[in-house]
């Protein structure tokens, strides 16, 4: 057994927070500029410069990319090797806590649907856990904003939809969407499980390396074709036109009931806030 310090988390959560709010992925970073170089409208090329300005000047000048930094998301796979001396959602919750305190982010999480009272210190995060093998702690990190989680949804097709069905539901929630997501977006879909599970996926698929592809023939071929068709509706950056609408479209399959057919869609905004840290 191999004992983790949940102080040691405290301090990856928060470090690893600020540091995603203010710096973009520079593979992020490099696909907004190639978006740029093939954009035909000078309008739209200006809308990617001002992003790669803007966060640029974020990156130097230690301040947030965005005024809304989000609902912090933590995907905890932890080594069954493991343990700690204390609970790990109180650990994450306590990092959390000082990121947004200490790195002046914006706190935005209410406690009630309704009264809507502001919990004041952005906690809590949103936990998921899983156990896998090993000695390691693997915490993967995100900050959602509400503009592009708004334009998710999680629809329950028929099998009989097939491929075109699961198509046709994206294209026009991404169409639909416009604008308001901030685009150029990056696509995380989950197909498959049941209710809840399509949705999980579709957050995990958006944590996915910008450069990877799955290893499913089908759904590679379904990601390239959709990146493709996404991009040829025309939204473009912000939703002004152009030939970049999406930078990634990431796909997360699972078993599931033979008279269901699950999908979730879940748009990420330019910021694609997150990192993955292992202890």
């Amino acid at each position: 057994m191999r004992e983790i310090s949940l102080d040691e988390v405290t301090r990856i959560v928060k470090e690893s927070l600020i540091k995603i709010n203010y710096e973009l992925d520079n593979s992020l970073v490099t696909m907004l500029k190639k978006a740029k170089d093939k954009e035909k409208s000078e309008l739209s090329k200006s809308i990617l410069d001002d992003i790669l300005t803007n966060q640029e000047l974020a990156r130097q000048g230690n301040s947030p990319l965005c005024q809304d930094t989000g609902v912090a998301v933590v995907f905890a796979e932890i080594g069954q090797d493991v343990y700690y001396n204390g609970p790990l959602d109180e650990a994450i919750n306590r990092g959390v806590r000082q990121a947004y305190d200490e790195g002046y982010l914006r706190k935005s999480v209410v406690k009630h649907p309704f009264d809507r009272q502001n919990t004041q210190d952005n906690t809590p995060a949103i936990l998921h856990t899983k156990v896998i093998p090993g000695d390691k702690l693997i915490l993967k990190i995100a900050s959602k904003g509400a503009g592009s989680e708004n334009m998710s949804k999680v629809v329950m097709l028929t099998p009989n939809a097939g491929i075109e069905g699961v198509k046709k539901l994206v294209l026009d929630t991404v169409f639909d969407a416009g604008g308001r997501p901030c685009p150029p977006i990056i696509v995380g879909i989950g197909i498959g499980g049941n209710f809840e599970k399509s949705a999980l996926i579709a957050k995990e698929a958006i944590l996915r390396d910008l450069n990877d592809e799955s290893s499913d023939p089908i759904i590679r071929n379904l990601e390239r074709e959709l990146y493709d068709e996404i991009n040829r509706l025309g939204v473009g950056p912000m939703g002004v036109g152009g030939e970049t609408t999406c930078l990634a479209v990431k796909i997360n399959t699972y078993p599931m009931h033979i008279a269901s057919l699950p999908v979730a869609i879940n748009i990420q905004c330019h910021s694609a806030r997150h990192i993955e840290v292992t202890l």
